[in-house]
């Protein structure tokens, strides 16, 4: 029994020491590998940063060249940690690694198809680009300015200063309204009139006030549509255009509505009972 058991412990001891040799041993190169890998790592910033302007030199648009940005950042890392491996001679143990990992990947992938099918949404949003970064745009219910574009999510940040991050796989599964890409955005407000004022003045005097306000679009046209008779009034909508951004969009509506008041006032022409209600 003593002596089992002080066989054991001279081969735990030799294991031991064997280790401890071969650490020593491979400490040079644990050094350069560290060297190695702290080098490339601070020179992956610099690269990628040129990558990314290059980028967005030839295609005008910032998310891809954001995501240029990570891809040559994580190539450059991922080959640093290799290069490091290759010289501690650990390489092939990391290879089996890899492979495990990426195994693993794949069959979570496969067993989370939302992380996959908004992982695959990403890939397009970044190719086909319906919208840029900074571009105000509205998906589903969600109304915002793009902030990011990542693989698994689009943030926006809405009228409210609030982050909402949408999943990819739902922008893309729904219409997009980019209200930046033209350049301009409509109003569109409607309005009475009782059916005893005078139609054509009144309809002068609502695209003259409305053509005078200043946030509307130079040489953009002023139209009214009249849109149904009720019991007491006729209903009207005017339309003008203004820039996309959602805070002069909201001013140049209420800047309209005044206009528009004002003018009805100063003409006497008055508000219908039924358009109070």
């Amino acid at each position: 029994m003593e002596a089992g058991l002080k066989k054991a412990l001279a081969l735990l001891i030799s294991e031991l020491n064997g280790w401890v040799a071969l650490a020593i041993k491979m400490l040079p190169n644990l050094v350069v590998a560290i060297i190695v890998l702290v080098i490339i790592a601070k020179l992956s910033r610099p690269l990628a940063n040129a990558v990314a302007r290059a980028v967005l030199r030839v295609s005008g648009y910032r998310h891809i060249s954001m995501l240029a940005e990570t891809i040559t950042r994580l190539a450059v890392i991922i080959l640093a940690i290799l290069l490091a491996l290759d010289v501690v001679k650990l390489d092939r143990a990391v290879a089996s690694l890899l492979a495990a990992i990426g195994i693993l990947g794949i069959a979570l992938g496969f067993a989370s198809q939302d992380i996959a099918s908004n992982f695959i949404s990403g890939i397009l949003l970044h190719f086909i680009h319906p919208f840029n970064i900074d571009d105000l745009i509205r998906s589903g219910e969600f109304l915002g300015e793009v902030e990011k574009i990542n693989f698994h999510s689009t943030t926006i940040r809405n009228q409210a200063g609030q982050l909402i991050n949408i999943p990819n796989k739902n922008i893309l599964g729904n219409p997009i309204i980019n209200y930046t890409i033209s350049g301009k955005r409509r109003v569109d407000l409607p309005w009475s009139l009782s059916q005893a004022e005078d139609l054509p003045k009144a309809e002068g005097l609502v695209v003259k006030a409305v053509e005078a306000l200043e946030w509307r679009v130079p040489g953009t046209p002023v139209a009214l549509f009249y849109e149904k008779i009720g019991d007491f009034t006729i209903d009207f909508e005017i339309r003008f255009w203004t820039t996309p951004e959602e805070k002069v969009y909201l001013l140049a509506r209420s800047e309209a509505i005044k206009a528009i008041k004002r003018t009805f006032e100063e003409h006497a022409i008055p508000m219908p009972a039924a358009a109070r209600k």
